[in-house]
């Protein structure tokens, strides 16, 4: 993916976006219809472009939902808080790679009855990175203290996890700037800001483009194997729908076990869904892909949030789950 790629992203994310108002537009006001018995047979899915979501595009191409009985239509989406008014109305049931501090601080907040159907992925080595241009004087993670680094959205999980690794490692802390991925590349470029903590695939681009240097692995610890985002839906749709639920839990972790198995199958799906090629597939930086949910890692990523002020209240994340 070139940088010119990444800078169409920025207007498809407004296509994007206004492609789920006509979805809510055209859905009404009420959730979507029951095929009967209480149950759906049709479920709607709003999905970033991102690594995070491989095992719903495996689980539709290789027919895991058909053998769940299940049609699943997916929106795609640049942000999952695009879709968080949909999810809320009960016009979009799930959605896919959403950022768990955002929707656990929902959650908290009541402004959302959250569920996790199923996990998305968790941090692995280099899936994603602190960048720098090459020719930056920060060389350390210790010279990121006071410069500024582009994150996707402030006080969330870029700014949990690399807080978590700065201060394991003694390092001082960066201002944090919102930049939207599709847009951090070209915002180094031009000097904006003196890092950028991109995920994959803006990560492989980025470097590939701009030569830009690797300063921090995201995935190191104590952040490794942390559950970073996954497939969540409301407690409503979850009640009144749990076979449903249980029908797209049981193909996503099927799915799961396929990326996690033969990574191969993760990039070949990422042709499909993003602007990556098939040649820049076979060296992006995977996440891992958990085939069932963990309470016992939650917790962790509970505690981290408790820690730096993102979150006031204790969640029991088992109840959260759903079963």
């Amino acid at each position: 993916m070139t940088l010119r790629q990444v800078g169409t992203r920025t207007r498809e994310a407004a296509v994007a976006a206004a492609a789920l108002m006509l979805l809510v537009a055209a859905c009404g006001d009420g959730e979507s219809q029951d095929s009967g018995g209480g149950q759906q047979n049709h479920v709607t899915v709003a999905a970033l472009p991102l690594t995070d979501t491989a095992a719903l595009y495996i689980a539709r191409d290789r027919g895991l939902f058909e053998k769940e009985g299940l049609e699943v239509g997916i929106r795609p989406v640049q942000q999952s808080l695009q879709a968080l008014p949909a999810l809320t109305k009960g016009q979009v049931d799930v959605i896919a790679g959403a950022n768990y501090v955002t929707f656990l601080q929902a959650h908290e907040k009541g402004t959302l009855d959250v569920r996790i159907l199923a996990e998305g992925v968790r941090t692995a080595p280099h899936m994603m990175d602190v960048l720098v241009p090459k020719d930056s004087a920060v060389k350390s993670p210790a010279d990121l203290k006071g410069k500024t680094v582009a994150v996707n959205l402030l006080n969330n999980i870029q700014t949990l996890t690399l807080n978590a690794i700065l201060d394991e490692r003694g390092a001082g802390r960066p201002t944090y700037r919102q930049i939207a991925f599709p847009q951090m590349g070209p915002a180094l470029e031009r000097g904006q800001v003196d890092a950028v903590h991109a995920v994959e695939p803006f990560d492989s681009a980025i470097r590939s483009d701009l030569e830009a240097r690797i300063v921090l692995d995201g995935g190191a610890s104590p952040v490794e194997a942390l559950p970073i985002s996954g497939y969540v839906t409301t407690a409503r749709y979850a009640k009144k729908n749990p076979g449903t639920a249980a029908k797209f839990r049981r193909a996503i972790e099927a799915a799961s076990k396929i990326a996690a198995r033969n990574p191969s199958a993760v990039r070949t799906e990422l042709p499909k869904y993003t602007k990556v090629t098939a040649a820049q597939a076979t060296s992006l930086g995977l996440p891992a892909y958990p085939s069932t949910a963990d309470p016992a890692q939650f917790s962790r990523l509970v505690r981290l949030m408790r820690d730096q002020g993102l979150s006031k209240k204790a969640v029991d994340p088992s109840t959260l789950l759903v079963k």
